[in-house]
């Protein structure tokens, strides 16, 4: 029994300087926050205006893949949706959400696999 009143006293006694502590505790706060705004918040930010900024500058012609995986090119352009020409007689309509990813029309991705095809036969 006296050594649980000998524990309970050692929690009780309060350190002299108490504010040099909190000052310590308030700055790695705001560290771990500048940590997390710059690891996490801004580049999650900057790439979230970069898809918001892709989706707005789609247009007809453009090569996209959705977020479901589905190929296809723009056939037309509304106002929150696109309809995407998967096949010659399959078109299919989503929202500029759904879009992953854009191809511009004048570029050509063959010439990159040709590339990949030379070095690796050399």
């Amino acid at each position: 029994m006296d050594s649980l009143f000998s524990g309970l006293s050692l929690f009780q006694a309060a350190p002299a300087n108490s504010t040099g502590s909190m000052i310590s505790t308030v700055v790695m706060f705001g560290a771990v926050f500048a940590i997390f705004y710059f690891l996490i918040i801004r580049p999650q930010n900057k790439k979230q205006k970069e898809a918001q900024k892709m989706i707005a500058a789609v247009k007809k012609g453009d090569k996209v893949v959705t977020i479901g995986g589905i190929h296809g090119t723009i056939h037309a352009v509304k106002d929150k949706t696109v309809v995407i020409k998967v096949d010659d007689s399959a078109k299919i309509e989503f929202t500029k959400s759904a879009i992953a990813s854009v191809e511009p029309r004048g570029e050509d991705v063959p010439a990159v696999a040709e590339d990949s095809k030379k070095e690796a036969s050399k």
